[in-house]
């Protein structure tokens, strides 16, 4: 076997068995978006530490037998594998992907390079597909929240839709990321869905015309009765500008009541988040990073927030496609008497995980290290925030181009202004 090719899988092996000795950003989410929408790490900055006890204690003989097995198969598909030569870089990805899934936790896993480098793209505001954040740890892939104004949106997907087949092809048994792999493609091309839905009678079928889309993060009018109406999208690298400019053109209108809207906000970026809410509050922890040793990373707000008055009330539109990142602003408002959440049940993403690239343009893998709480410590994974008011959102108000939940924050707003 080509011993560089062997120190590189030495090299990589010890990197991902060592990755509690790296130290990095936040990533808020384990949804991938259709359309290279996904959420990762903020400072991408990776600093070596000391390795684990066992790993100092490890001879290397100790390592050597312990890897003799993976060695022994490497050279039994080289020596017998039918179709010769075999890919090693295939080879060692796999070997990459099945450790991550031998964890044995769903939001740890392996993207190859040409995903890792398209997830990417997203957060920067651009990128081609039917525009949905995705769920895909679960059996069939899974609509999270369609991105606003999206292919997706106008098609009338809806979160909790399961994709049971692309283009006329079963998905049962089919792996949930594998399946959104196939719904992405270039703009202008179509994909037909078969999908599941709760509560209907038969399968819904859709044909989606993919696109090039662009998305405003951040954006925000005057309401009638003075009150500032804004929409966070996504947490990520335009966000804040975004945010900041549409701050300054309705603070300057003096508004009565604030109605921040993160409905269907799959999320982003943890610094993000942190300084969408410290535009709303003056001081307080906005979470708290719990890792599994006991260790506990404090985030506070930062100074300077354009809209902490709180004299001005706020409400916080959330639905059960709000995740991550807006799960974190969320939470924090409602725990610090910032605002009131109004809305469904949100999505219930608390867990943390690193995007680590890998050398040699290899990808990079998903790692969780720990679970975020709300300042007043509540653990949201698998649970949600529970809004002050429920207000449900059917799919004859979407028909009929209502928004009770939008009209229920304005009545609320109304009674704490006393109008």
């Amino acid at each position: 076997m080509n011993k560089t090719l062997k120190t590189i899988l030495i090299v990589l092996v010890v990197m991902v068995v060592g990755l509690g000795s790296f130290a990095g950003g936040f990533v808020t989410g384990h949804m991938l978006p259709f359309g290279n929408v996904f959420n990762p790490d903020d400072t991408n900055v990776f600093v070596p530490s000391t390795s684990s006890p066992e790993q100092q204690s490890a001879t290397p003989e100790e390592m050597q037998a312990l890897f003799a097995p993976f060695w022994e198969a490497w050279n039994l598909v080289h020596e017998n594998y039918v179709d010769q030569p075999v890919d090693d870089v295939a080879l060692m990805r796999g070997a990459i992907s099945g450790m991550m899934e031998a964890l044995g936790d769903q939001h740890s896993s392996y993207m190859n390079p040409e995903d890792y480098e398209q997830a990417n793209s997203s957060l920067e505001g651009e990128y081609e597909g039917i525009g949905a954040y995705v769920d895909t740890t679960t059996d069939y892939l899974t609509i999270t929240s369609p991105i606003p104004g999206s292919p997706a949106e106008e098609a009338g997907l809806l979160p909790g839709d399961q994709v049971v087949a692309i283009d006329g092809e079963d998905m049962t048994g089919i792996d949930a990321e594998l399946a959104r792999l196939r719904v992405l493609g270039p703009a202008g091309s179509t994909v037909h869905l078969t999908v599941f839905r709760e509560g209907e009678d038969g399968l819904l079928e859709f044909d989606i015309v993919r696109a090039k889309i662009t998305i405003a993060s951040a954006t925000g009018e005057m309401l009638d009765n003075d009150i500032a109406y804004i929409q966070v999208t996504t947490f990520g690298s335009k966000t804040m500008p975004e945010l900041e400019a549409a701050l300054k053109d309705l603070m300057a209108q003096n508004p009565k009541g604030i109605i921040l809207d993160m409905r269907n906000n799959g999320g982003g970026y943890l610094q993000t988040a942190v300084e969408v809410t410290s535009q709303f509050v003056d001081e307080g922890v906005v979470l708290y990073e719990q890792y599994g040793d006991g260790r506990r990373t404090t985030y506070d707000v930062l100074p300077g927030g354009m809209a902490t008055d709180p004299t001005i009330p706020m409400v916080v539109l959330i639905n059960e496609g709000s995740a991550s990142a807006s799960e974190i602003v969320a939470g924090a408002l409602q725990d610090l008497g910032r605002a009131k959440l109004v809305g469904t049940v949100s999505y219930g993403k608390g867990s943390v995980q690193n995007w680590i690239p890998l050398s040699g343009d290899n990808g990079a893998v998903r790692v969780t290290i720990a679970k975020w709480l709300t300042p007043n410590e509540k653990t949201i994974h698998e649970i949600g925030l529970t809004p002050d008011y429920p207000v449900e959102l059917t799919p004859e108000d979407r028909e009929a181009d209502r928004d009770p939940q939008l009209d229920e924050a304005i009545k609320i707003l109304m009674e704490m202004i006393g109008q």
